[in-house]
């Protein structure tokens, strides 16, 4: 029986876009799924032809028939014959939409399919790498000249994967400095100087970064959608969130200990849980008076060791929604919730604590049944984290 070592990574993802003025969807389209029970994670961008409205459906279509067969296992060059006999045809037979499929293996196999758009950069070690490539036939005679390239490779810890639309490599076109367009070496040299400068930048920056320089190559103003995607596998940051009393109160010592032991940033939602916490720990906390605070939710406060303390369950329900309406548009203040979604966006492995025992002082039959039971609203921020931000989440409840 084959045994895997797990890698000792974390995978940040992010996918920043921009679209041409006056446009209301983007023709370019970026799903994804996270199968945890085959510990596999899929990436799809697909770019549809033209932009705007039609070009965005056609996208659409195209992404989520690419996730779909690779969730199942389909042989990409079946799944490819048979999105581009879905899709329609232009004047000379060529499929409406373009598609990158990345599969990703907790093991770190990496398996990139593209067709038609961009080369995927991977850069190791500050510069380009190619890994296994090879070719693959898509049946059929109205297939024939269509390139469906494979590369695979097994990532290691600082290794990063770009994969874009069109719009990054064409941007700038029949400017004096790019008359050709920016062009995939130009990409290349402006990935590896900014690695090189800044060896840790995030996933989300350097995305931004390149779809920034795009615009500035098209005089601020981008000709066609305008898309990449960065992932990043780095070095884990860890963070713990707690809140709620444990259900027995004869547990509220382990439970201290169990926070006082995490090797990590820690924060604290719910007034009765910080109280415990100092008291086991004979710290004091200190109320934020000057803190902006959203409708009635208290200001949060500081205690020794622990990055802020917030109100509870108003709070939590505040961070659920602020996760749920999140985009790459999304700038967040300095309220309580806010800075709770700024850290945990900041961290990869997240431990959650969640005391159960009942805080009488919401039960009130008026306030919905999230608010009644805090473990509700924490469930649906998991599924937020995990999901839509791709990060490693664990539930523990006392």
């Amino acid at each position: 029986m084959e045994t895997r070592t797990m890698p000792d990574f974390h995978v940040e993802i992010d996918v920043q876009q921009l679209r041409p003025r006056g446009e209301t969807a983007c023709g370019d389209v970026f799903q994804s799924s996270i199968i945890r029970e085959e510990g596999r994670t899929i990436l799809v961008l697909s770019d549809g032809i033209g932009h705007g409205i039609k070009a965005s459906v056609l996208a659409t279509l195209t992404a989520t028939m690419a996730l779909k067969y690779a969730q199942l296992h389909t042989k990409p060059e079946i799944a490819a014959r048979i999105i581009m006999e879905t899709l329609p045809k232009g004047t000379e037979k060529e499929s409406y939409a373009t598609f990158t499929i990345i599969e990703l293996e907790d093991d770190g196999k990496v398996r990139i399919v593209n067709y038609d758009n961009p080369p995927v950069l991977i850069i190791r070690n500050g510069i380009s790498m190619q890994g296994r490539e090879y070719e693959l036939d898509i049946r059929g005679d109205e297939n024939t000249g269509k390139r469906l390239l494979c590369r695979e490779f097994t990532a290691r810890k600082e290794d990063r994967i770009l994969f874009m639309s069109d719009g990054v490599t064409q941007s700038g076109l029949g400017d004096q400095r790019y008359p050709l367009g920016w062009g995939m070496d130009s990409v290349e040299d402006f990935v590896i100087s900014q690695v090189t400068r800044m060896p840790d930048i995030s996933a989300t920056k350097l995305a931004r970064k390149i779809v920034n320089q795009a615009s500035l190559n098209d005089d601020f103003s981008v000709k066609d959608d305008t898309t990449c995607g960065v992932m990043y596998f780095r070095e884990p940051r860890k963070f713990m969130l707690i809140t709620g009393p444990p259900f027995y109160k004869i547990k509220d010592y382990d439970f201290v200990g169990r926070v006082q032991g995490f090797n990590g940033k820690k924060i604290i939602c719910g007034g009765t849980t910080a109280e415990i916490i100092a008291r086991e720990l004979n710290l004091s906390v200190e109320i934020q008076h000057g803190n902006k605070n959203i409708d009635t939710l208290p200001p949060s406060a500081t205690m020794e060791g622990f990055e802020m303390v917030t109100e509870g369950i108003l709070t939590l329900g505040k961070v659920e929604e602020i996760l749920e309406n999140y985009n790459s548009d999304t700038r967040l203040g300095d309220t309580p919730p806010e800075e709770v979604v700024k850290l945990l966006l900041q961290h990869d492995s997240i431990d959650i604590i969640v005391g159960t025992r009942i805080n009488w002082a919401h039960q009130d039959p008026e306030q919905p049944i999230e608010l009644e039971l805090r473990k509700f609203v924490i469930k649906r921020i998991v599924r937020i984290l995990v999901h839509k931000f791709f990060k490693k989440v664990k539930i523990e409840y006392v």
